[in-house]
């Protein structure tokens, strides 16, 4: 990946209390799960469209 940028939203109450204990289960970092689950869904739809 490249240069880091901010980038602010709002998400729903419950998925942000399920990341947070998804992130401390596995021990890892909000911030991490959530951009492994945006590459997730760019990489579903961009095999969609190539289809």
């Amino acid at each position: 990946m490249g240069k880091r940028k901010m980038y602010n939203t709002t998400l729903d109450a419950d998925l942000i209390k399920e990341i947070r204990i998804l992130a401390a289960q596995l021990e890892k970092r909000q911030n991490d799960l959530l951009e492994e689950a945006i590459q997730d869904l760019l990489k579903k739809y961009k095999n969609k469209s190539q289809r």
